[in-house]
């Protein structure tokens, strides 16, 4: 496992600095997959989940923090996110990201909450650079019940040690908090919707859901399904927004079981 590491790309007009972190790089003949964090998420935030699935698989993993969070370059002072802001992440800095790590092999992605979002938006834009997508608890569409909980979010901010605890993770709290919280909470993003993008997508996916996320419905990987057929769902008892922290081991093991069996009905016969 490598240190973590820096590099600068060009977004939006100006250098923005990604923290990044390779794991196994030695692995020239396993599949490299690069896990997207969630709203709140970091590199540091995912702790070893990344390396004992990568360690599963037989695995490289590529794990990074997102422009306004964990190391990466803070949003500026009055930056407001726009209601297009997981679409620019995944078609502008994800593949600015991948192009300057010298990344040219598709890789499959991993993807938390927004981070599974902005997975399927790459691989839309994008169809035949992926090999396959792994959600975690995705967002195609906004629910009342995500608005409610990001609501109690900014409450927590506000009335209990959240910026501390999340302080932890992110040189600038803030940003990373009311990046995410601002554009949620914006009435305009409640008309926010990917479903028309999806049947684009051309991979193997496989979308997971806990029976108790407090931020979405199952409806959510139920209507991947319906626009992709051949999407593999789990739904996972006793588990909330989070699967890798709630059922790490179950998650490997069908994380596991997914990709070696897709990896294995593509070897010549």
């Amino acid at each position: 496992m490598s240190a973590h590491e820096f590099i600068d790309i060009d977004w939006a007009g100006r250098h923005v600095r990604i923290e990044h972190q390779w794991l196994a790089r030695e692995r020239a003949d396993g599949p490299l997959v690069v896990f997207l964090h969630e709203g709140l998420g970091s590199l540091a935030m995912w702790k070893d989940f990344p390396a004992r699935l990568c360690d599963a698989l037989g695995a490289r993993g590529l794990v990074y923090s997102r422009p306004g969070y964990g190391r990466s370059t803070p949003r500026g002072a009055a930056e407001r996110w726009q209601l297009d802001f997981m679409h620019r992440q995944a078609h502008e800095v994800l593949p600015t990201l991948l192009d300057a790590l010298h990344v040219h092999e598709p890789p499959w992605l991993f993807g938390h909450s927004d981070g599974a979002s902005i997975a399927l938006l790459y691989a839309s834009r994008f169809p035949g650079a992926v090999q396959g997508l792994v959600l975690l608890a995705p967002h195609i569409r906004v629910e009342p019940v995500s608005v409610a909980s990001i609501q109690q979010a900014r409450a927590a901010w506000h009335d209990t040690d959240l910026r501390q605890r999340l302080a932890k993770y992110h040189v600038d709290p803030a940003s990373a908090f009311f990046g995410w919280n601002d554009i949620w909470l914006d009435p305009g993003f409640t008309r926010w919707n990917i479903e028309s993008e999806l049947p684009s997508i051309a991979c193997p996916l496989m979308a997971i859901q806990g029976l108790d996320d407090e931020y979405g419905t199952l409806e959510q990987i139920h209507g991947i399904a319906r626009a992709l057929p051949g999407t593999r769902l789990l739904e996972l008892p006793d588990c909330g927004h989070s699967p890798h922290r709630d059922q790490p081991v179950r998650l490997i093991d069908e994380v596991t079981r997914f990709i070696t069996e897709e990896r294995s009905r593509r070897l010549p016969a």
